[in-house]
């Protein structure tokens, strides 16, 4: 099919050089799309239906075979020798069991090593005879040893995970899914699941994927690639609201506060109040003659457009033509036929261009936002009813700032211009985004991923129980209202596949403390995974650690507070032992990551060594959000982890 592609002569079939030059880009999509992988197989499964899918269901007629992989393949005259895992006809691979067998006789899974097939494994659905047994090979798939980026899950994805990955494009879906229980994995299967159902619309409209941090979309940046899916944008929250370089930091009380979604209405009171109502009339002069618009008149137009709460820019664009309009009336009542030409005129008329200069000026969503928080007069004014006193003193900056660029923005503030820019100006809107990691959000920043979906549809992922901010998310029913998406779905999965029994039982200790009543992960592998509580001397009793693991297959990962980590990185270097940082590549040669625990969110690694959790804890602003920096940190092992300590643990972790 590739070369088929790559053979494609197009000097003939374009009509100019802008055609052609489209089409040579859309030529090598395709074939970067079809590029093989070497240790990827292009099928993974077989479905043989008793009876042809869509066909009558006679007695004695024959069935259907169906190889189902990764993607569509089709042999030389265009039949299909493979089934897109996405396909209608493949759902069953999925769904079925020996209690709903959707038509099928047998299901077959394949296994393979190093992209050679290895094993295949049989479940006879419609046999009332056999018993449901666990599948070896799924089991094996899940445990395979993690080297290199996250990979796509197409060949184990499990019932509850395949109806949210199926879910339609009309609606939002949030996912409430504890560490394991592979919701990143089914948010970013279910971006390729509606590229598949619903391409052309969302070739129009446009598909993202928001993440944590770079690191995180580095390490998950080749699952979408790797189904074929290549159009996908991945950013961060703050590279949606790059309005301004990002050089300084807020302390926590002041970040909380320009985080809450109060702090719009402070915004758009502000904006908006820089609209006065006109004193004096307006006179356009055109030829001889002078047409005289009143101060009242021209009240009742701004007023009009204020009502109608449409964008302040918009809306600023739309006042010379209202003026035009009305001079146009008083033309028409004198006997003349004004065309649409002549109010364009009449709309950029000097004497019309003064009015709304003055009436209606022009706003800087930066210059805003900078008044308010330098300005206590002017926070005040706009805040009144709003924020209280102690709460106008702690967002406002110690030291009045001059301009724009000499201000050290920080990260709450670019949200908050972000807020400010979408009411002077609306935020382009696209068709789907997935929004991972979501409970360490404030509701500003939900607000501004909202922005980007307004006439679309989310994925929000996330777990209550890991989120890390002091602004951290409370519930999603509360997360889906300032994301506006109120009447989103919201789905909950319990059944860990990555996280081995002894590591997830040992860190879901903490869940009383930090997320009451949330369900703990409940692992179904059957491998409990290597698990050990050990007392350490020093610096090199750690390195002695991941010596030990590391004599295993896969990835290592060393994970300790931040501010351990310049100490640990030394004494891996004395050892002469190679480490890369969190987002770089791991190869056969450096397997071990040194990760801070700040940015261990959503990575993974076949074995882990945890420096000091009461350290973890320590190095956040409050106790509750250290124990739920430790809970992640304890959750990032796929076969193994060492905890190790040289203080006591935390009694939070007491059996």
């Amino acid at each position: 099919m590739r070369e088929d592609v790559e053979a494609m002569d197009i000097k003939d079939v374009t009509a100019n050089w802008v055609n052609a030059a489209v089409l040579a880009r859309q030529i090598d999509d395709r074939i970067k799309a079809l590029a093989d992988l070497s240790d990827t197989p292009l099928f993974f499964g077989r479905l043989d239906y008793l009876h042809t899918p869509g066909a009558e269901q006679a007695e004695g007629a024959d069935g259907e075979r169906f190889y189902i992989g990764r993607r569509h393949v089709h042999d030389a005259d265009g039949d299909p020798m493979v089934i897109d895992w996405r396909a209608p006809v493949s759902q069953p691979f999925y769904r079925a069991s020996g209690k709903d067998p959707m038509d099928v006789g047998l299901r077959r899974r394949f296994g393979y090593t190093g992209g050679e097939l290895t094993a295949y494994e049989d479940e006879h659905l419609s046999d009332p005879t056999e018993t449901a047994a666990t599948s070896k090979l799924l089991q094996q798939e899940i445990e395979r040893p993690r080297v290199g980026p996250m990979r796509d899950i197409v060949a184990t994805i499990q019932p509850e995970q395949d109806e949210i990955v199926r879910s339609g494009l009309g609606g939002t879906v949030c996912v409430q899914g504890g560490p394991g229980t592979g919701k990143t994995a089914v948010g970013l299967h279910r971006v390729a699941y509606l590229l598949y159902a619903h391409r052309e619309r969302l070739a129009r409209t446009g598909t993202l994927v928001i993440g944590p941090n770079r690191s995180f979309l580095h390490y998950i940046e080749q699952v979408l690639p790797a189904l074929g899916e290549l159009s996908v944008r991945q950013a961060t929250v703050d590279d949606l609201v790059a309005h301004v370089e990002v050089s300084g930091a807020d302390e926590a009380p002041a970040a909380v506060l320009k985080g809450d979604a109060r702090m719009a209405e402070v915004l758009r009171r502000a904006l908006y109040a820089q609209v006065t109502m006109p004193t004096e009339p307006v006179v356009v002069v055109r030829g001889s003659r002078r047409w005289r618009v009143p101060a009242y008149e021209l009240e009742e137009i701004v007023r009009e457009l204020l009502g109608r709460e449409i964008r302040y820019g918009a809306a600023r664009e739309a006042l010379p033509q209202r003026i035009a309009h009305a001079v146009l009336v008083q033309m028409e009542r004198a006997g003349e036929a004004p065309d649409d030409r002549v109010q364009d005129a009449v709309a950029r008329n000097s004497a019309v261009k003064a009015v709304v200069k003055a009436v209606w000026p022009q706003a800087d969503p930066a210059k805003l936002v900078l008044r308010l928080l330098s300005d206590g007069e002017f926070l005040a004014e706009h805040a009144a009813g709003v924020l209280d006193e102690d709460e106008q003193k702690a967002v406002l900056w110690a030291r009045p700032v001059r301009s724009v660029r000499s201000a050290k923005w920080s990260s709450a503030d670019a949200v908050l211009i972000d807020e400010a820019a979408d009411l002077i100006q609306r935020t382009h809107s696209l068709g789907h985004v997935v929004l991972d990691e979501a409970q360490d959000l404030s509701p500003m920043q939900y607000r501004a991923v909202g922005r980007r979906c307004t006439t679309g549809s989310a994925t929000v992922l996330g777990d209550l129980a890991q989120g890390t901010t002091p602004w951290a998310t409370r519930s999603w029913d509360e997360a889906l209202a300032h994301l506006g998406k109120g009447d989103g779905v919201i789905e909950e999965l319990t059944a860990g596949f990555r996280v081995p029994t002894d590591v997830i039982t040992y860190a879901s200790r903490l869940l009383p403390h930090i997320a009451p009543g949330l369900t703990p992960v409940a692992s179904v592998r059957e491998n409990p995974g290597f698990f050990e509580v050990r007392e350490a001397g020093g610096d090199h009793d750690l390195v002695a650690a991941c010596e030990e693991l590391l004599r295993h297959e896969g990835s290592t990962g060393l994970i300790a507070a931040d501010a351990r980590v310049p100490a640990l990185a030394e004494a891996l270097r004395e050892a002469g032992i190679g480490f890369l940082a969190p987002g770089e590549e791991t190869t056969e040669e450096t397997r071990l990551t040194l990760v801070p625990a700040s940015l261990a969110k959503g990575l993974e690694y076949d074995y882990v060594v945890l420096d000091e959790p009461r350290a973890v804890i320590e190095g956040e602003p409050d106790e509750r959000t250290g124990l739920r920096r430790l809970y992640v940190t304890l959750t990032r092992a796929v076969s193994g982890l060492i905890v190790a300590h040289t203080g006591p643990l935390p009694e939070q972790l007491a059996a």
